[in-house]
């Protein structure tokens, strides 16, 4: 894609190159600038910021036309990103998205979410970065909603940019424009996924299990919270930054200053 003055747009997701979402998500920002996307060969959902070493990565050329190219690739959301920084792109994304990922990354799920760790990836290379989810797991879910809020979004950032190293984790709810509230920017939930395992019997007679849970929302009552926005009809806005220290508890534990 040839240098010129049009922003720069990288896209990535965790659903594969094939997912309505993406597709959802090519429309509407390639009017803003030129797209490249490069997202994964298949779905690879709850690969966090998992990257590939044991095995070589391939890249694809799949389509180009005026403003849009399209890569697929054998690896994590994470690798697209990485890749593409490295290797595809002959200049500096101006804006990065991931999404629109099926199903939400709401609360502790923007840990094990490879739609954020594609985002995450942008921000960690200083890149303002959005990753998109509709609170849906259907491939035929409606993403109008989500599309149109979504560009406001998306036109904010690309004019205003993220403070360094922040990235934004965006959810949408599953509702018709008429019920739809707004956007709320509010801090993520404290919650848990309680994992539980199926035991089950292959058609050969082996045992496998297949993972199943619910969320615990640990915070019920809180209304500051992206679980509490989304069930009351409000797109979730939380910035993500990738420094996990704790600094609350930095001066609590000195005392470990004096191990040897």
């Amino acid at each position: 894609m040839e240098t010129n003055k049009r922003p720069l747009i990288l896209i990535t997701n965790d659903d594969g190159y094939f997912a309505p979402g993406l597709k959802v998500l090519i429309d509407m920002v390639k009017p803003y600038g030129d797209v490249v996307v490069v997202a994964p060969e298949q779905g690879v959902s709850g690969m966090s910021h998992a990257i590939t070493i044991k095995f070589p990565l391939r890249v694809t050329k799949l389509e180009s036309e005026e403003g849009v190219e399209i890569f697929k690739v054998n690896g994590t959301p994470v690798d697209c990103v990485k890749i593409a920084l490295n290797q595809l792109l002959d200049r500096r994304p101006d804006i990065l998205v991931s999404g629109i990922n099926h199903g939400s990354n709401s609360s502790i799920s923007v840990i094990y979410s490879g739609t954020m760790g594609g985002a995450i990836e942008g921000s960690l290379n200083e890149i303002p970065s959005i990753g998109y989810s509709l609170c849906s797991h259907s491939m035929n879910a409606d993403f109008s909603v989500a599309k149109k809020h979504g560009e406001s979004i998306f036109k904010k950032v690309l004019a205003n940019g993220l403070p360094k190293y922040t990235c934004l984790n965006v959810n949408f709810p599953v509702v018709s424009e008429d019920d739809f509230k707004g956007v709320k920017v509010c801090r993520q939930a404290r919650g848990v996924w309680k994992e539980e395992y199926e035991k089950r019997i292959d058609p050969h007679n082996g045992t496998y299990y297949w993972l199943t849970g619910s969320f615990n929302n640990h915070e019920n009552g809180a209304t500051d919270t992206d679980e509490w926005a989304l069930a009351n009809n409000f797109a979730s806005i939380v910035p993500v930054r990738n420094d996990f220290t704790d600094f609350d508890s930095l001066d609590k534990i000195t005392n470990l200053n004096s191990i040897k």
